[in-house]
């Protein structure tokens, strides 16, 4: 089992969360970007630096993925192939990319795409908070043990 991190646009207190997580349960955290970013040292964690370009990091992600693994992601498309393979998805707010939901997910943001496209404002996510750091914090934990007990 292995946590992908789609790290372009995960916040940062989302991170020290995965590298704590990684630390203690040893298991490795592998950030993927398209720029260098600072981890602490550890054997458990590393960075991937992708070329740039839309979705390459995605592409990377999607393709290393194997069962059981744990993706962190907001890009849906991403959750759509991670569960499609076996892994699991979660967002940085903590909610969890089930075979149930994706589907509607994925119906959802290619609506809002349309609606942008067109020129209509949609606003955005709330603004991350505490409560969304604690909620990412609880799911992973949760997640993490039911992943440790599927191990062979």
């Amino acid at each position: 089992m292995k946590i992908w991190v789609d790290a372009d646009a995960c916040p940062g207190v989302i991170k020290d969360v995965l590298f704590r997580a990684a630390k203690r349960c040893e298991i490795c955290c592998t950030l993927v970007a398209n720029m260098s970013l600072h981890t602490p040292e550890s054997d458990f964690i590393d960075c991937v630096v992708v070329k740039a370009g839309p979705d390459v990091a995605d592409a990377h992600i999607a393709q290393n993925t194997q069962t059981g693994d744990i993706v962190v992601t907001a890009d849906i498309p991403l959750a759509a192939l991670v569960v499609d393979a076996g892994g699991v998805a979660i967002n940085p707010r903590g909610e969890l990319y089930t075979s149930q939901n994706i589907g509607a997910r994925l119906q959802a943001r290619n609506l809002m795409d349309q609606l942008r496209a067109s020129g209509l404002d949609t606003g955005g996510p709330p603004p991350f908070n505490n409560k969304d750091v604690q909620s990412f914090a609880n799911s992973l934990d949760k997640l993490l043990a039911k992943q440790v007990r599927r191990l062979p």
